[in-house]
């Protein structure tokens, strides 16, 4: 359907706007700068600060020579710094990279060679690995590192102490709502993610419509994520949208674990949690979770990967909070379609948020009838320009004000969409096309199931068959009878022929740094075996 006032959900950007004012500067302006912004264990930060240390870092950006939509390559934990660099960075008019901090030298070399950042901002505990590469790189590159030692770069706190926050060097650059801002990367399971670039217009426009319009961000929220600050989700969810209110940001540096959850739950009282449906899962199978106080919480997010329908209700059940499941992506920054508050449907990701608008198509672009499989086409104020240096991959996806994506999906007569995976996950099973996740989401509610990942193998008649990798819940064996109490579960529910016809027992799947089952390192390593 056509929505010719699809982006009048968004007043018009000003002519001269910065994601840096729009997200921070602007809570001081509303009288708040005295208030704390992030929490970081014992450590605070208030608005002000966050803002006058930002113009520190604009300031030193410049001086090393960052010029405006020049790439800056962020590999930070979550600290208050991550937050410094971040609003520097736009504030001195560059574009942000947000990588992991928690890869290997050839692939910071590989960033550092396909960002051309003039600056990398890291951190003591990332220099190991990063150093060789900054040091071994084509082209020059300096360091700001954060830490107790900066390896022979230029330390942190020295850099911001030698700069004014008053000084011109320190001053917004006056850029426009089409100006570049920042690099956000996909999942890329396989070789080096893309670059999907985007403008200061598109943080902000989602902002406007998802962060205030579904999510509900209020001002007196206390944020809290799964997810680390270099992954677009948590990005926004965890310092764009709570600062674009004046909320109170939880950061935390270490790995994300259940255990860590519940601390920082029960020292922080969020009222705002950002998580994964493995993350989910996680806390609901701690022994801590009889005992644990989740009162403070009123919203959770979920997205990344499909959210089965037992963890909600399970969930639900246990804080009386619902699951504000949905789907986003680094082509168009966040989230585009979403369950909303008092109006969840297990088993679907919800409605098109206000200001975007879907279609579901075949493989000639042609939409399908309701109900119908097909690939998601969406469009909306945040669409990324393109893929950086790759063109070909660009035209494939971005068309006008369009993205295609590689996510299947069904919507019903009601406007809910229904996920059924990426169009290279699905399986052809007796001539019919058969999802992975709806198989899934079955061996889920079963009580032997903790984790399970769905893929496709071929028989002894080269036919493609479901195979499911199973991680068991505490008490039950990996064994035939297993596997045939299973394979009825499944019959019993859904269509005979879409049971696994195989399965294998594993004491953990394979996650990307994004916390989702890697399933095509699965797929591949089935692929590799003989027979």
């Amino acid at each position: 359907m056509s929505s010719p006032d699809l982006y009048s959900a968004v007043a018009p950007f000003p002519e001269r706007f910065n994601l840096c004012d729009y997200f921070l500067d602007r809570n001081l302006r509303e009288g708040r700068g005295a208030k704390v912004a992030l929490r970081c264990g014992d450590r605070t930060a208030t608005y002000a600060q966050v803002s006058e240390r930002a113009k520190r870092v604009a300031a030193a950006l410049r001086r090393a020579g960052v010029r405006p939509e020049e790439r800056v390559l962020i590999v930070l934990p979550d600290l208050p710094e991550f937050a410094e660099a971040w609003f520097g960075v736009l504030r001195a008019g560059g574009v942000f990279a947000m990588v992991n901090p928690l890869l290997h030298t050839e692939q910071y070399a590989e960033y550092l060679a396909y960002t051309k950042a003039r600056v990398v901002i890291t951190h003591t505990d990332v220099l190991p690995a990063i150093g060789p590469a900054i040091r071994s790189a084509r082209l020059p590159t300096q360091a700001f590192v954060v830490g107790s030692d900066a390896g022979g770069f230029a330390p942190w706190e020295d850099v911001l102490a030698a700069e004014s926050p008053d000084s011109a060097l320190a001053e917004l650059e006056p850029t426009g709502p089409d100006d570049l801002a920042g690099w956000l990367f996909t999942s890329g399971s396989t070789g080096l993610p893309k670059a999907c670039v985007h403008t200061h217009g598109d943080f902000a426009y989602n902002t406007e419509t998802y962060a205030l319009r579904v999510a509900g961000y209020r001002e007196s929220d206390v944020c809290l994520s799964v997810p680390k600050l270099f992954f677009g989700y948590a990005t926004g969810t965890n310092l764009m949208f709570p600062f674009r209110v004046g909320a109170t940001v939880v950061l935390f540096p270490g790995r994300a674990t259940a255990d860590e959850l519940f601390d920082q739950i029960a020292r922080h009282r969020p009222t705002f949690l950002t998580s994964v449906p493995t993350m989910i899962n996680n806390m609901l199978r701690s022994p801590r979770i009889a005992g644990a106080d989740l009162s403070s919480l009123r919203v959770c997010l979920s997205a990344g990967e499909a959210l089965p329908a037992r963890l909600y209700e399970e969930w639900k059940a246990r804080t009386n909070v619902e699951i504000l499941d949905g789907i986003g992506s680094a082509e168009m920054f966040h989230i585009y379609i979403s369950n909303y508050p008092g109006d969840v449907k297990l088993g679907s990701l919800g409605r098109i948020v206000p200001g975007y608008e879907a279609q579901i198509v075949d493989p000639e672009g042609r939409p399908v009838a309701e109900g119908e499989p097909g690939r998601l086409r969406i469009r909306g104020g945040s669409t990324a320009l393109c893929y950086w240096a790759d063109k070909e991959k660009s035209r494939e996806t971005f068309q006008g004000e369009w993205c295609t994506t590689a996510d299947v999906f069904r919507r019903d007569a009601q406007g809910y969409y229904t996920y059924e995976g990426r169009d290279d996950d699905l399986l052809k099973v007796s001539g019919i096309w058969v999802s992975p996740l709806e198989i899934e989401n079955v061996l889920l509610a079963h009580p032997a199931v903790a984790e399970v990942c769905v893929v496709g193998r071929e028989d002894e008649e080269q036919l493609v068959k479901p195979f499911a990798l199973v991680v068991l819940q505490p008490g039950w064996k990996g064994d035939d009878a297993t596997a045939n109490e299973l394979k009825a579960h499944v019959k019993s529910r859904l269509a005979p022929y879409k049971y696994p016809r195989w399965f294998e027992w594993r004491d953990a799947l394979p996650k990307n740094d994004r916390g989702k089952v890697a399933r095509k390192v699965l797929k591949a390593e089935l692929a590799s075996r003989p027979g």
